[in-house]
């Protein structure tokens, strides 16, 4: 455990310069379940992709498979909500696991590799519009927000928390017997401001626990990822 009291975390994406030009990382949300026998292989994947820089990798677990014998521990239906909400704003009548989601806008079956890799591809070199700055001081933390070249439409700000590994015993369902690991399992989302896309601003949230943080800057619909960021 960290224990935060007079520390004070600075970060910063998307500023120019030669000592803090960087691409903005891209963001892989693995929609996967216990109960999914297709599942594993995009589970490894997504370990593979969670020691990446230049990536955030996030599992969020569905519960939509829950009947078939195995209640996923880490499932939760504000994800299958999400993932449905995907769906809706792409015009997809269907969901399913495994799907990775990647900058909010292209979709890929979680156990390909090469779909999975391509889609990333795509957006590696995505130009930075937004400013993110991230101040943690014990606590509270601040997200800073700032379009960098004109109005980039309304958005939502929303700050994820996740633990970075665990092994679970599946006794039932169609993984039963398995142990499997997994990585960067999504444990909290959390909308703790809207922006218009055009005026800095700056919102506030209090950090509890000890999972890891990860910020977004997003599209409504859900639409495509504008910034993020993450504290070390």
């Amino acid at each position: 455990m960290r224990i935060f009291l007079t520390l004070l975390t600075v970060v910063t994406f998307g500023l120019t310069g030669p000592a803090q030009s960087q691409n903005m990382p891209v963001v892989v949300e693995l929609y996967t379940s216990q109960g999914c026998s297709s599942c594993p292989p995009a589970d490894e994947i997504l370990t593979e992709l969670s020691s990446r820089s230049d990536v955030i990798a996030l599992a969020l677990h569905v519960d939509y498979w829950d009947y078939l014998g195995w209640k996923d521990a880490f499932g939760s239906k504000t994800y299958s909500k999400r993932q449905r909400d995907y769906a809706a704003a792409a015009k997809q009548h269907t969901v399913y696991t495994p799907q990775m989601i990647v900058q909010g806008h292209s979709y890929a079956v979680g156990n390909r590799l090469s779909e999975v890799r391509r889609a990333i591809a795509m957006h590696k070199d995505d130009v930075d519009e937004v400013e993110l700055t991230l101040h943690r001081n014990g606590n509270q933390l601040s997200v800073g927000v700032r379009a960098k070249n004109g109005d980039v439409g309304r958005s939502i700000i929303q700050v994820v928390r996740y633990i970075p590994q665990a092994t679970v015993r599946i006794e039932a369902g169609e993984n039963a017997g398995r142990n499997i690991l997994y990585s960067n399992i999504v444990t909290q989302w959390t909308q703790i401001g809207r922006w218009n896309g055009s005026d800095e601003i700056t919102e506030t949230t209090t950090l509890t626990g000890d999972e890891q943080v990860v910020v977004l800057v997003q599209a409504a619909g859900p639409g495509r990822i504008l910034a993020a960021g993450r504290l070390p």
